[in-house]
C-alpha cells in the first residue's frame, strides 16, 4: 500500500513558478514509479510527467517539456515537481500517483492517487 499526499498548489501570475511536492508513505516507496496527472474542469486527466523507481530519465508531456521539471528523493518519500513559465492552460487540480516500478504515460496503470491539489495561473 502507498499513501500519497500532495502540497505545495496554489495562485501564480503567468510566468510563475511553483513546486508540487507528494509525501508518499509505505516502507517501499522507492521501488514503485510516480507520475504527475492534472484535470481541468470538463476536461479528463491527462499526464504530466512521471519518474520510474530508479530515476533517472524523466517522462514528460509535450505540452509541459522544458517548464517543469520532475524529481524524488525516496530518502525523504518525496516526490517533487518544479513548475516554471507556468500558463493559463496549466491550471488544474494536480494529482501525484504510484505504480510499481516502471513509469507511464497512461492514468489507467496507476494504482495509488492522491487527493489533488489546485494550482490557478491568473492571466
Amino acid at each position: 500500500q502507498v499513501q500519497l499526499v500532495e502540497s505545495g498548489g496554489g495562485l501564480v501570475q503567468a510566468g510563475g513558478s511553483l513546486r508540487l511536492s507528494c509525501a508518499a508513505s509505505g516502507r517501499t516507496f522507492s521501488r514503485y514509479a510516480l507520475g504527475w496527472f492534472r484535470q481541468a474542469p470538463g476536461q479528463e486527466r491527462e499526464f504530466v510527467a512521471a519518474i520510474s523507481w530508479i530515476g533517472g530519465s524523466a517522462l514528460y508531456a509535450d505540452s509541459v517539456k522544458g517548464r517543469f521539471t520532475t524529481s524524488r528523493d525516496n530518502a525523504k518519500n518525496t516526490l517533487y515537481l518544479q513548475m516554471n513559465s507556468l500558463k493559463p492552460e496549466d491550471t488544474a487540480v494536480y494529482y501525484c500517483a504510484a505504480r510499481y516500478l516502471i513509469a507511464t504515460y497512461h492514468a489507467r496503470d496507476y494504482d495509488y492517487w492522491g487527493q489533488g491539489t489546485q494550482v490557478t495561473v491568473s492571466s
